[in-house]
C-alpha cells in the first residue's frame, strides 16, 4: 500500500529547486517527462561526485538503482564476477548471502543485478517505502564495502577455482597420497564459470560476441563482459580486487530513484550513510597512492569511440549441431546520443526485416540462403549497431547474404520504403509505449533505459526517456526521403560494418576436448604440494560454504515484519456477461485507454494426434493472405491498427486430476480509438485465411522458423523444457502441452519438414478442416478488458464475431493417452545441463496449501541455493509448489546431474529439521505474500483471472492461499518434510544437457539425441 500521503511531484517541486543544494546534492535541473507522467530531477553529490536522477511520479512500486561504468579490458568476466560477489556479504551486513536473504525476507517486486557490455546495474523495487530503504542499505554497502577484500573464498565460489576429483577409493578430500592426486581429474568450478559455459552454448550469443569484436576491435566491446570460460581462469584475486577499487566508487556511479517516495529522506540517507563516508574501495585506492602508484593507472577503464572499421569477412567455428550455422551482418548506426537516428534505424529495420512479409526478409528467404533471418537493434552501447542474423544458414552463403541484403536495400532506396509499413511500425511502437508493460517493475526498466544515454553524457540523463518528440518528428519525416537517405547511409555507404559466419564443427574438433587436455596438462605440471593445495583449498571453500551465519551477523540484516504487510489488494469481481453475443468474461481494470479482447476456443473437438496441427494453424494465421487482403497488406494492417494479435494454445488443468482442457486463444489489444479494428481484424484472420491453397514456400519458411525457435529454447531455457517434459510423465494436461508445444511437437515438426513436399497437400487440407471445426461459437468463451464505453463499442462492432454454432461433430474427439515415466535425457549442444523432477501433487494425495509456498521459498533460497548453486556451481535451482496442481525441483545451467539429484533427495530431510529464528521465518512469509501482492499489468491480470475461471479454480483460492501463508508456522513446514521426500522420490525426472554431462550420470536415463 502507498506509504506517502503527499503528491510526490508537488513535494519534489517544493524541495528540489534547481540551483539549490539538498543534503549534499546540487540540484542541476528539472524536466517534465510526459511520456512517464513524471518530473525528472538531475542532481550531483558535491563531495563524492555521484550522479542522481529522481523521477517523481505516482507509482507506488518504488525503485532504486545504482550503476557503474564498467567497460572490460579483457574477457575474464571480472565485472560479471564482481556483480555476483559484492552481493555475498559486506562490512555492515557480514552474512554469506545478503542477496538471498533479501529475496526471502523482503517485499521486493524486483531484486537483481545485471552486467552489460559497458556497465553494471544493481536495481531494486518494492511497494513498501521502509523496505526500499532496507534494500538500498544492503545494496549500497554491498557495492561500496563488500566482503571480497577479506574473504577470497567469495571470488573462488562465484568466479572460478580448481577442483581435483579423486578416483574412487583414493580417500577423502584430505587424502594426501601423491599417487592418488596424480590420478585425479583436474577441473574448473564456479558459478559464473558455469553460467557462461551455458550462455556460450548458444550460437547466437557466440555470433553476437564475434560481431562485436569485429566492429569494435579497439574498445571494451571487443571483449565478452560476462566472461569467456577459456579466459575466466586467467583472472587473479588481486586483479579482481583492483578492478573493484578502480570502478566501484561514487564518482563513477549513476543513481536512480523512482516513484512515490519521500525524496528528502532518500537524499539524506544516501548522503549520510554512504556518499560522504569512506569506502573499502576508496581506502584501497588511497593505500595504493600512498605506496607510490601512479594515480593515472588507478582510473577506471576507458570507454572510447571506435574509428570506423570494415570487416569484409570473418569465420568462426563452434562445436554445435549443423542446424546452428549462422551468418551475422553488423552495421554501426552512429552515436547513442543521436536518439532520432537510433530510433529511426530501429523502425526502419523492423519495417524491412520484422516479419516474413517485410520486403528485405522476403528477398533473403526467397534466395534460399537459410531457414530464417532476424534483426536486432543494440541501442544500449556507445555506438549502437544493427545485427542482421541468418539462422540455419546454408554453407558458405555469408557473402551472398550481404549481396542479397544490399541489393534489396538498394532497390528500396531507389523506389522508396513502403510508407504504410513505416507508419504501421511507428503506430505499433507507440502502442507499446503507452502500454508500458516492461515485464519488470517500471522504475527498474526506466533506470536501465536512462543509462543508455546518461552513461555517455552527464547532460543526457533523460534523453532516452523523452521519446515523444522523436516520434512526432519521425512521423513528419514520412513525407520526405529521410528513411531512404538513412537506409543508404547505413547499408550502402557504411564504412563501419562486419560480416561474420559461424560454422558448426564436430564436438571432437571443439573446445571441450581441448579444455580437458589443457587441464590434464596443468595437473601434470603441478607439484605434489600444489595438487594437495587444490584439495585443501576446496575443503576450505566447502567449510566456508557450509558454515552458518552467526546470530550476530543475521541480526544486522534489516527485516520487515508480518505486521508491515498491508491488506490484500482488492480486485474488481470477475463478471460473466451473458448479454454479449458470446459469453464474455468482463474485467473492470484501468487500462490507460487501451482495450484487450480475447476468445478461448475449446479444442476438445480435436483428436490428440491432430493437436500439433493446431499449433501450426496458430503460427500460420497472420502469415498467409486472407480473402480480403494479401499477406503483405494484412501484415501492415495488423501492425498499424492493433497493438498486437496472437494465436496461441493454452491447456487448463482441471479439478479432476485426469482432466485436461486445451484452448486455442486469440488475444488482441488496441488503442481505445481503434476499437473497430479490434473487433474486425482477428475475425478476418481466423475466418478467411486462405489455408487450402497456402503457398508452399511461405509455409515451409514458417515451419522452419518454429523449429529454430524451439531449438533455441532447448539450449537457453532447458529447465522449462525439462519441467514440461517431466510433468508429462504423470499429468494428462502436460501430455497435451507436449503435443502442442513441447518435445513431441518438435519431433512431429522435424518429421513434417523432412517430408514436407509429400505431405504438403494433406497439411493444407488438415489446417483448413481444423479451422472450420475450431472457430465456432460452441464452447467459445470471450474476454474483454477496458472501459464500459469500449465494451459497448466492441460488441456493437463485433456482433457474434461471425461464429457459427458448429455442428457438434467430434466435440469429444480428444482422448489423451495415459502418461508414463519415460526417464529421458535429451542431448542438446551444450556444456552444461538442465534437470527437472515434477509431478501433480494430487497424484500423491497431497493438499498443497499456502504453507507449501513458504516451504518452497525456504527450500529454494536456503537449502537448494546453498547445496546446488553455492557448492555445486549451478547457475540456478529451485523448488516450486505452484498452486495445488504442480510441484517440481529444477536446476539451471548445472555442471553435473547426479550430485544435484542426490541433494534434491535430501531436501525433505532438511525441511524436517528446519528451525529458523522468528525473524527469518517472518521474512519467508513476507516475501511469499509480497509476491502475491505485487502490482500486475492489466493484460497479465486479465489472463490470470481467465485461467482461474477456465481451470475451474476457486475464485477465492488466492485469498485463502494468502491467508494460509500468513498463518504458516515452522512446525507446519517441518511436518511437510516427509511429503517433500516423497515428491523427490516419486516425481519423474527429465534432463536436457550436453552429451558429456549426461554420459557422466549413473541415473540410467534413456538418452535421446534431440537435435541431430
Amino acid at each position: 500500500m502507498p506509504t506517502t500521503s503527499t503528491d510526490p511531484r508537488a513535494a519534489a517541486a517544493a524541495l528540489l529547486v534547481p540551483g539549490t543544494t539538498c543534503h549534499g546534492f546540487a540540484v542541476e535541473r528539472c524536466e517534465t517527462v510526459p511520456e512517464l507522467d513524471s518530473d525528472a530531477y538531475v542532481l550531483r553529490h558535491t563531495v563524492s561526485g555521484a550522479r542522481l536522477l529522481y523521477l517523481a511520479c505516482d507509482d507506488e512500486n518504488k525503485a532504486f538503482a545504482i550503476g557503474f561504468k564498467t567497460p572490460p579490458a579483457d574477457s575474464t568476466g571480472v565485472f560479471h564476477i564482481l556483480e555476483h560477489s559484492v552481493l555475498c556479504g559486506s562490512a555492515k551486513f557480514p552474512v554469506k548471502e545478503p542477496f538471498v536473504d533479501l529475496i526471502k525476507s523482503s517485499m521486493q517486486t524486483f531484486l537483481n543485478a545485471m552486467t552489460y557490455p559497458d556497465k553494471t546495474i544493481y536495481p531494486v523495487a518494492t511497494t513498501n517505502e521502509q523496505d526500499l530503504y532496507n534494500l538500498m542499505d544492503v545494496y549500497l554497502d554491498a557495492v561500496f564495502n563488500p566482503a571480497i577484500y577479506t574473504k577470497p573464498t567469495i571470488f573462488e565460489q562465484e568466479g572460478w577455482h580448481y577442483e581435483l576429483d579423486l578416483p574412487e577409493g583414493a580417500g577423502g578430500e584430505g587424502d594426501g597420497n601423491p599417487a592418488s592426486l596424480r590420478e585425479g581429474t583436474l577441473r574448473y568450478n564456479g558459478v559464473v564459470f558455469n553460467e557462461m559455459k551455458g550462455a556460450l552454448s548458444d550460437p547466437m550469443s557466440v555470433l553476437d560476441d564475434a560481431v562485436n569484436a569485429a566492429l569494435y576491435p579497439d574498445t571494451a566491446y571487443a571483449h565478452e563482459s560476462g566472461g569467456d570460460p577459456r579466459a575466466i581462469p586467467a583472472l587473479t584475486y588481486e586483479q579482481f580486487l583492483d578492478t573493484h577499487a578502480r570502478h566501484y566508487n561514487p564518482s563513477n556511479s549513476y543513481i536512480t530513484l523512482y516513484g512515490d517516495l519521500d525524496v528528502d529522506r532518500a537524499l539524506a540517507f544516501l548522503d549520510e550513510r554512504y556518499l560522504s563516508q569512506p569506502s573499502a574501495a576508496s581506502c584501497r585506492m588511497d593505500a595504493a597512492v600512498a605506496a607510490g602508484e601512479d594515480p593515472s593507472m588507478l582510473a577506471p577503464n576507458p570507454l572510447v569511440v571506435q574509428a570506423p572499421v570494415t570487416c569484409e569477412y570473418k569465420r568462426i567455428e563452434m562445436s554445435t549441431t549443423p542446424e546452428n550455422a549462422l551468418v551475422g551482418l553488423g552495421l554501426v548506426l552512429g552515436s547513442a546520443l543521436d536518439r532520432k537516428r537510433t530510433i529511426a534505424a530501429d523502425i526502419l529495420f523492423e519495417a524491412l526485416l520484422g516479419s516474413n512479409e517485410a520486403p528485405v526478409k522476403k528477398a533473403i528467404l526467397a534466395a534460399g540462403l537459410g531457414g530464417n533471418v532476424v534483426s536486432y537493434t543494440a541501442a544500449e552501447s556507445l555506438q549502437p549497431y544493427e545485427l542482421i542474423m541468418l539462422q540455419n544458414a546454408q554453407p558458405g552463403v555469408a557473402r551472398e547474404l550481404r549481396r542479397v541484403f544490399q541489393d534489396a536495400c538498394r532497390d528500396l532506396c531507389e523506389h522508396g520504403v513502403p510508407r504504410e509499413r513505416l507508419e504501421a511500425i511507428i503506430s505499433s511502437n507507440e502502442y507499446d509505449l503507452r502500454q508500458r508493460d516492461y515485464g519488470i517493475a517500471d522504475g527498474v526498466a526506466i533506470a536501465c533505459d536512462a543509462l543508455s544515454t546518461w552513461l555517455y553524457d552527464d547532460d543526457a540523463a533523460t534523453l532516452a526517456l523523452k521519446y515523444g518528440p522523436v516520434y512526432e518528428e519521425l512521423r513528419g519525416e514520412l513525407d520526405g526521403s529521410y528513411f531512404e537517405d538513412l537506409l543508404r547511409e547505413l547499408v550502402l555507404e557504411n564504412d563501419h560494418m562486419a560480416l561474420v559466419e559461424l560454422v558448426p564443427v564436430d564436438a571432437a574438433e571443439g573446445s571441450e576436448g581441448a579444455g580437458a587436455a589443457e587441464l590434464a596438462a596443468k595437473r601434470d605440471a603441478m607439484t605434489d604440494a600444489e595438487l594437495a593445495d587444490v584439495v585443501e583449498r576446496t575443503a576450505a571453500l566447502r567449510a566456508a560454504q557450509e558454515a552458518e551465519d552467526t546470530p550476530e551477523a543475521k541480526a544486522t540484516l534489516p527485516r520487515l515484519r508480518v505486521s508491515d504487510i498491508g491488506e490484500a489488494r482488492p480486485e474488481p469481481p470477475l463478471v460473466v456477461d451473458t448479454t454479449a453475443p458470446i459469453p464474455c468474461l468482463r474485467h473492470g481494470i484501468p487500462t490507460n485507454r487501451l482495450a484487450y479482447a480475447m476468445q478461448y476456443f475449446d479444442l476438445s473437438c480435436v483428436a490428440f494426434e491432430d493437436l500439433p496441427y493446431v499449433t501450426l494453424l496458430c503460427r500460420l494465421l497472420k502469415q498467409l493472405p486472407t480473402s480480403e487482403h494479401s499477406a503483405e497488406e494484412l501484415d501492415n494492417l495488423l501492425a498499424g491498427k492493433l497493438g498486437f494479435l496472437s494465436f496461441t494454445t493454452e491447456v487448463m488443468t482441471q479439478p479432476d486430476v485426469n482432466g485436461a482442457r486445451p484452448y486455442l486463444l486469440v488475444s488482441a489489444g488496441a488503442l481505445s480509438e481503434k476499437i473497430g479494428a479490434l473487433a474486425s481484424l482477428p475475425r478476418e484472420v481466423w475466418s478467411s485465411t486462405l489455408l487450402a491453397d497456402a503457398d508452399a514456400d511461405r509455409v515451409r519458411d514458417v515451419l522452419t522458423q518454429i523449429r529454430i525457435g524451439l531449438e533455441q529454447g532447448f539450449i537457453n531455457n532447458g529447465h522449462s523444457a525439462a519441467l514440461g517434459r517431466a510433468m508429462s510423465y504423470s499429468s494428462p494436461s502436460a501430455v497435451v502441452r507436449e503435443q502442442l508445444s513441447g518435445v513431441d511437437f518438435y519431433l512431429f515438426l522435424r518429421d513434417l519438414l523432412d517430408h514436407f513436399d509429400e505431405r504438403l497437400d494433406d497439411l493444407r487440407a488438415k489446417l483448413a478442416e481444423l479451422a472450420g471445426r475450431i472457430f465456432v461459437a460452441d464452447g467459445c468463451m470471450a474476454s474483454f478488458t477496458g472501459s464500459d464505453e469500449d465494451f459497448d463499442a466492441y460488441w456493437d462492432a463485433a456482433g457474434n464475431l461471425g461464429l457459427g454454432a458448429g455442428d457438434g461433430a467430434g466435440r469429444d474427439a480428444l482422448v489423451v493417452p495415459a502418461p508414463c515415466d519415460r526417464h529421458e535425457a535429451f542431448v542438446i549442444p551444450s556444456d552444461i545441463c538442465f534437470a527437472a523432477s515434477a509431478c501433480d501433487p494430487r497424484r500423491l494425495r497431497l493438499d498443497v496449501t499456502g504453507a507449501w509456498a513458504v516451504a518452497a521459498n525456504a527450500l529454494s533460497y536456503d537449502y537448494l541455493w546453498n547445496e546446488i548453486r553455492v557448492k555445486g556451481g549451478a547457475y540456478g535451482c529451485g523448488f516450486r509448489a505452484a498452486g495445488e496442481r504442480q510441484t517440481a525441483f529444477y536446476t539451471y545451467r548445472d555442471p553435473a546431474i547426479d550430485p544435484s539429484i542426490e541433494r534434491v533427495e535430501r531436501a525433505g530431510a532438511w525441511l524436517g529439521r528446519f528451525e529458523p529464528d522468528e525473524a527469518a521465518f517472518e521474512g519467508f512469509i513476507v516475501s511469499c505474500v509480497s509476491g502475491m501482492d505485487a502490482p500486475v499489468k492489466p493484460y497479465a491480470l486479465t489472463k490470470r483471472r481467465n485461467t482461474t475461471y477456465l481451470a475451474g479454480l476457486d475464485p477465492h483460492a488466492r485469498e485463502e492461499r494468502r491467508a494460509q501463508m500468513l498463518a504458516a508456522t515452522p512446525g507446519e513446514l517441518r511436518s511437510l518434510g516427509t511429503d517433500v521426500t516423497r515428491i523427490a522420490a516419486e516425481s519423474p525426472t527429465c534432463v536436457f544437457g550436453g552429451r558429456d554431462v549426461i554420459a557422466k550420470s549413473n541415473a540410467g536415463f534413456n538418452v535421446v539425441d534431440l537435435m541431430g
